[in-house]
C-alpha cells in the first residue's frame, strides 16, 4: 500500500479506537476497563493482519512480534500507549501504536538482524489509579507492590481491577523484559506543543524527556465568618494559596521551568466562610533535574514565607518523580536519517515537555523518540489534529529509522 493511502488507514483506525470510550460524547479509556479490553482486541487484530504474532502480557499490554533472520533474536521495540486522559484527543499515544504496526507490516519477516516487536502500553496516563506508566513500569521491572492498594473513584483497588480484567497479579513478573532481550525502543508521538508548527516543520527528533515532580501542597489557616471577622484577624488560607500560585507562575517563567497548578480544593467551601484550608497540586517540569529541583526549593521557600507573613501553615508532599531521560545518540541518529529521507531538511531537535513510556523503558534498553506536529500544539483535548501529509511523513521516517538500524 502506498504511504499516503496507509496514512489515511492509520487515521481511520484512530477514529475506530476513539469510539471505544466509557463516556458518551467524549473519549475516556482507562486502564483495565472494558474499553481497554476492546482496544486490545482491535489492536491485536490489526497486528495479526500486519503479520505479527500477538499476545497480551501479564500487565495488560498488547504485544506483537515478527522474527528476524533467525528465531529468538533480541528485538527492537516500537510502540506507545492506548489509554487516555478524560475528554481526550484521538492521537496522543494511539497514533504512535498504529504507526508502529504499519511499520512492522512493511518489514518482510526474517529479513532484519533483529526481531521487531510492537507494544501498546496499557497505562501511560495514570488516569484511573493516579500513578502513571503502570504498563511500561511492569515491562521494565520497576513495579512497586504498594501500587496494588491504589483505589479508583469507584473504590476498586488495582489488585481487584487486575482480577476483573482476567489477569493474575501473582503472574505480573511475567511481563518483565530483560535488557538482553531488547536492542532499543522507538516511539513516534505528536509533539504536544507548538514548536514544530511554529518552525514550519513536519517532524522533530527528541533529545530528552522532561524531568518532572508532582506535589500536593496545603495552606492551613482558620475558618471564620466572612462578615464578622476583621481583615487584620483573618487567617485566610485561600488568599495565601493564591499568592503562592501567582508566585509559582512568576518563578517558573523567570527560571525557564514549567510549573502548573491544576487542582485546587477549598475547605470548608461556604460562600460566606473564610477558607481555613486549601489543598492544591503542583506539576513541575524542566529539561534538567537540577533546574527542576532548584525551582521547587525556591517555590517551597516562597510558600513558607507567605505562610509566616499571613499566620498560616504551609505543607508539601511529593507523590511523583521522574528524572530526565536522555535519548540514545545512535537511535536518535536513526530517526535523523529517517527525517532526512522525507525531504524535511536538517532534523530539528527539541526536548519533550511531556512524559512518555520511555521514562520507564530506559531502565532496560536505550530509547529514542520522533515528534510530528499537531495543529496549534493542542493535546489532551478533543481538538487534537494532525494531517495525512504529516502522518505519511512520520511513517516514512519511522520505517527508514528501522532500516537504518538494520543496516548499521
Amino acid at each position: 500500500m502506498k504511504t499516503d493511502a496507509l496514512a489515511r488507514v492509520i487515521l481511520d483506525r484512530c477514529d475506530e479506537l476513539a469510539a471505544l470510550s466509557s463516556e458518551p460524547g467524549f473519549l475516556r479509556r482507562v486502564h483495565l476497563s472494558p474499553e481497554h479490553a476492546a482496544a486490545n482486541e482491535l489492536v491485536g487484530r490489526w497486528m495479526t493482519e500486519s503479520g505479527l504474532s500477538t499476545w497480551q502480557d501479564a500487565a495488560g499490554n498488547q504485544c506483537g512480534r515478527i522474527e528476524g533472520r533467525e528465531p529468538g533474536l533480541p528485538a527492537l521495540l516500537l510502540g506507545s500507549h492506548i489509554d487516555t486522559v478524560p475528554n481526550a484527543g484521538r492521537y496522543d499515544g494511539m497514533l504512535g501504536v498504529l504507526l508502529a504496526i504499519a511499520v512492522a507490516g512493511r518489514i518482510e519477516p526474517g529479513t532484519l538482524p533483529f526481531a521487531l516487536e510492537v507494544v501498546a502500553f496499557s497505562d501511560e496516563e495514570g488516569t484511573r489509579f493516579g500513578t502513571a506508566l503502570l504498563g511500561s513500569r511492569a515491562v521494565a521491572g520497576s513495579w512497586d507492590d504498594e501500587w496494588w492498594n491504589l483505589i479508583d473513584d469507584d473504590g476498586i483497588t488495582l489488585f481487584e481491577a487486575f482480577q476483573d480484567f482476567g489477569l493474575d497479579p501473582a503472574r505480573l513478573p511475567g511481563a518483565v523484559r530483560r535488557p538482553e532481550e531488547l536492542i532499543g525502543y522507538l516511539e513516534v508521538h505528536i509533539e504536544q506543543g507548538p514548536a514544530l508548527e511554529d518552525a514550519g516543520r513536519e517532524l522533530g527528533v527528541v533529545t530528552s524527556i522532561a524531568a518532572a515532580r508532582r506535589f500536593e501542597l496545603s495552606m492551613l489557616g482558620k475558618a471564620g465568618h466572612a462578615g464578622g471577622t476583621p481583615f487584620e484577624r483573618r487567617q485566610d488560607a485561600l488568599v495565601g494559596a493564591s499568592e503562592l500560585i501567582v508566585e509559582i507562575e512568576r518563578l517558573s517563567r523567570a527560571r525557564g521551568v514549567i510549573g502548573t497548578v491544576g487542582r485546587l480544593e477549598v475547605f470548608p467551601g461556604g460562600v460566606n466562610v473564610i477558607p481555613g484550608r486549601v489543598d492544591f497540586s503542583l506539576d513541575l517540569r524542566a529539561e534538567f533535574d537540577d533546574d527542576r529541583d532548584e525551582a521547587f526549593r525556591i517555590i517551597a521557600d516562597a510558600g513558607k514565607s507567605i505562610a509566616e507573613r499571613r499566620r498560616l501553615d504551609f505543607h508539601s508532599r511529593e507523590f511523583y518523580r521522574a528524572d530526565a531521560v536522555v535519548c540514545d545518540l545512535d537511535l536518535r541518529a536513526a530517526f535523523e536519517a529517517g527525517i532526512r529521507a522525507t525531504g524535511d531538511g536538517e532534523p530539528m531537535a527539541l526536548w519533550s515537555r511531556a512524559g512518555h513510556d520511555g521514562v520507564a523503558i530506559v531502565a532496560i534498553t536505550p530509547i529514542a523518540m520522533l515528534f510530528l506536529r499537531c495543529r496549534g500544539g493542542v493535546s489532551h483535548h478533543p481538538d487534537e489534529a494532525v494531517t495525512v501529509h504529516d502522518v505519511a511523513a512520520a511513517l516514512t521516517a519511522f520505517e527508514a529509522a528501522v532500516r537504518a538500524l538494520a543496516a548499521a
